[in-house]
């Protein structure tokens, strides 16, 4: 089938999946994956759709698209105002997660690199599934959600180091501390100067961004994104993180809302497509060698990321009920993931037996996580009230 004719079938089932989810009043995210899982090319199903790179370049287009959308909702002054929330809640969250997925591979492995490569599997929430859930029940501009974002900005630099961990784990080199800190010197750079330019650069694009007309400034906007993406990629970040800065660049600009209406058409659809893609890559016929992993996994997956935002929302002010939120919406793990899997499973220095269950176990996990995760946020509020009464909401400590 041509590039054309599997577009065609993807769209198709999108839509279907999204008026399904419409009528079933639920989001369409677990939707959209179960779909590439029917249309996929693993057993029980016949293949319909192959994952190569044309379509793969669309799916990481729609998650890149999704954070800076995430970054547009989010300026300089606010991020600030909650950096208590990303460094407590950072650091709870790696303490609690990987330090569970770190127990878990000692458990299951025995110590060595792959209880290393587990910890960090089970350690990461998915920036794009919970940003595209946080659009989808308008969570946006609740105050408990600037902790849940200050958590994934914070996993998010954590994993760009831990890449280099693991891609030295994995081939059996030695990690050099030497290249860890410089990599680590890099990323705060990067991160420094994007923060430092969204500070002055705004008044200098409100001079010329009301002169551009509507297509110019979508090819301009595009321009700004993949350009930053590409130079996150390039400085040790992951493409997503870059978008989400550039999206804070611009989000104290005049343009901002114009960029938005603009180009909402086309996150969506790349958005819708990125979560297609995860399912294609999901082999249901993995379940029967890895599902004692599974069940094990989805214990510590769950647990550890409802007593994160347990514990960093009570540190920072929260209430009990809004901490239950925080928890419930870091549960789903996703895109970092899958890359962590694939990345063990080239591992020559790694076992075979670990290396040819790898990925499917994480394709697993993500699906349910991801199923599970933005169920659970959307009944968040009512399993709050239900567990811890209906408490008055307040704003955190560090938070707006």
């Amino acid at each position: 089938m041509g590039l054309i004719a599997q577009l065609a079938v993807i769209l198709v089932a999108v839509a279907v999946m999204s008026l399904l989810s419409e009528r079933l009043r639920i989001s369409a995210i677990p939707l959209f994956m179960v779909a590439g899982v029917i249309l996929g090319p693993f057993e029980p199903f016949p293949t319909v759709i192959t994952l190569d790179e044309p379509l793969f370049l669309l799916g990481e287009i729609g998650v890149i698209l999704l954070l800076f959308y995430l970054g547009l909702e989010f300026s300089l002054a606010r991020i600030l105002q909650a950096r208590n929330l990303v460094l407590k809640g950072g650091m709870v969250d790696l303490l609690i997660n990987a330090g569970l997925g770190l127990g878990l591979g000692f458990i299951l492995l025995g110590p060595g690199p792959e209880a290393v490569l587990l910890a960090g599997l089970i350690y990461v929430s998915s920036s794009g599934i919970i940003t595209q859930a946080l659009f989808d029940f308008r969570r946006l501009g609740d105050d408990e959600t600037d902790l849940v974002l200050g958590i994934l900005v914070f996993e998010d630099l954590a994993i760009a180091l831990f890449l280099g961990i693991a891609s030295g784990l994995a081939v059996g080199t030695a990690v050099d501390g030497v290249d860890l800190t410089v990599r680590a010197l890099i990323v705060i750079a990067f991160v420094a100067v994007f923060l430092v330019a969204s500070r002055f650069l705004p008044r200098y694009i409100d001079r010329i961004s009301p002169r551009i007309e509507r297509e110019r400034l979508v090819l301009v906007s595009l321009a700004v994104v993949l350009g930053s993406a590409a130079l996150a990629g390039w400085a040790g970040l992951s493409a997503p993180v870059g978008a989400l800065l550039a999206g804070i660049l611009l989000s104290e600009t005049e343009a901002r809302d114009r960029i938005e209406r603009h180009l909402f058409g086309l996150r969506d659809f790349t958005a819708a497509i990125f979560f297609f893609i995860f399912g294609l890559q999901i082999d249901l016929g993995a379940l029967g060698s890895v599902w004692v992993w599974l069940v094990v996994a989805l214990a510590v997956a769950v647990v550890g990321k409802l007593a994160t935002g347990w514990v960093a929302g009570r540190m920072t002010g929260f209430t009990r009920r809004q901490s239950f939120t925080v928890g419930s919406s870091l549960i789903a793990r996703g895109e970092f993931t899958l890359i962590l899997a694939q990345l063990a499973a080239l591992g020559t220095a790694l076992s075979l037996d670990f290396r040819e269950t790898i990925v499917s176990f994480a394709g697993l996990l993500v699906l349910v996580t991801a199923a599970l995760g933005v169920i659970l946020m959307r009944e968040s509020r009512t399993v709050g009230r239900a567990l811890f009464g209906s408490t008055r909401a307040k704003a955190p400590d560090g938070g707006p």
